[in-house]
């Protein structure tokens, strides 16, 4: 692609209206992470700086991170939001309450919680939803929504059906494709089994593997309404001006 042209595609997925998705649309469904462990200070500010200069959705940073960017993004469209149970969701449901609450202290706007993968894949799925609601309801009080991150990598089609309605269940605003960490990446086949699932009861977050805007626009047609990405910057200026 010419960097003079601009990417655009007509979306007729089964959420919105037809729109049509140019440089500033697609800006605004990224959310802009910065998850690598050695990320320093410096970088954290240019990160939270870059996503208002392009219009990002939200920051995601460690919660250790918060206080700093919530100071950069103050005054700003930008939400904040952090992971939480990352990467393998195998925490306690007492420890993920534990992480929304301090985040929910220092301002976050939104939560993505790793699902309790193992529990799925056990059939315990009462302790699948109780985990997500625990959450869930800590955070919506607040203000702040949940997306559940299901590791599809992980799973078997069943699974991942089954994981969406619990998250569906729970309460959960969207439900969600990677951490990243794990293996696998968003695949335009799990992003369009998802929004099957949920239909108009929650959204769908793409992320993982997600670093071209051909990337970005596919997850957009196969029903995503959220891309978590680290090259949103790259995958903007590729859309051109």
């Amino acid at each position: 692609m010419l960097e003079s042209e601009e990417m655009s595609v007509t979306f007729t997925g089964p959420v919105a209206a037809r729109i049509e998705l140019d440089r500033q649309n697609a800006a605004s469904l990224i959310d802009h992470t910065l998850l690598r462990p050695e990320a320093s200070e410096v970088q954290i500010i240019s990160h939270c700086q870059q996503a208002v200069e392009y219009g990002f959705a939200t920051v995601f940073v460690y919660s250790h991170w918060l206080p700093l960017a919530g100071s950069v993004l103050r005054g700003t469209p930008v939400r904040l939001g952090t992971p939480v149970g990352f990467p393998y969701g195998a925490a306690l449901t007492s420890n993920k309450r534990a992480e929304t609450e301090a985040a929910l202290r220092l301002g976050v706007h939104e939560v993505d919680m790793v699902m309790n993968i193992g529990a799925l894949k056990s059939g315990n799925r009462a302790l699948v939803e109780s985990d997500i609601k625990a959450v869930v309801e800590l955070a919506q009080p607040a203000g702040a929504i949940v997306k559940v991150i299901l590791e599809t990598a992980l799973l078997n089609v069943e699974e991942k059906i089954l994981a969406c309605e619990l998250s569906v269940a729970a309460g959960a605003a969207f439900v969600k494709t990677c951490t990243g960490f794990n293996g696998g990446a968003a695949t335009a086949e799990d992003i369009a089994l998802m929004r099957g699932v949920v239909g108009e009861r929650a959204g769908v977050k793409a992320a993982g593997g997600i670093r071209t805007a051909a990337a970005l626009l596919s997850m957009v047609e196969a029903g995503a309404t959220r891309i978590g990405t680290s090259t949103g910057v790259q995958i903007i200026e590729e859309m051109g001006a």
